[in-house]
């Protein structure tokens, strides 16, 4: 049985199964920041919300990123390393888009695994 987390109007932001969670459609809220603060805000968002479905950072298994101008990438890196820590960066594809709306530049889907003991 799945269980979900944080629910918006179309889709839960974090679904359990399995020992699994997913996280998916993470964006910054203040589109006015560069890409480092737009990371920044999405890793804040990120580490809430794996603590809602049980699990941290150091859980992360997998990310996937969605990024509007690839030639911002080393932006992110900074703000992404800075945040896992070099010992818990998880496998990552960066995959370069058309567009994710309005003033957005990135986009996070995330699979992390939780703790079964609580």
């Amino acid at each position: 049985m799945a269980t979900r987390y944080i629910p918006t109007p179309i889709m839960h932001r974090a679904v359990e199964h399995g020992g699994l969670v997913f996280l998916g459609g993470i964006v910054a809220d203040d589109k006015s920041l560069g890409m480092k603060g737009q990371t920044e805000q999405i890793l804040a968002k990120l580490g809430t919300y794996l603590a809602q479905a049980g699990s941290d950072r150091s859980r992360v298994l997998a990310a996937t990123i969605y990024v509007t101008d690839l030639g911002l990438k080393d932006e992110m890196n900074e703000a992404w390393v800075a945040w896992f820590g070099a010992e818990n960066l998880p496998a990552r594809a960066t995959v370069g888009v058309a567009q994710l709306g309005k003033d957005t530049l990135l986009e996070v889907v995330v699979t992390a695994y939780v703790d079964n003991a609580r």
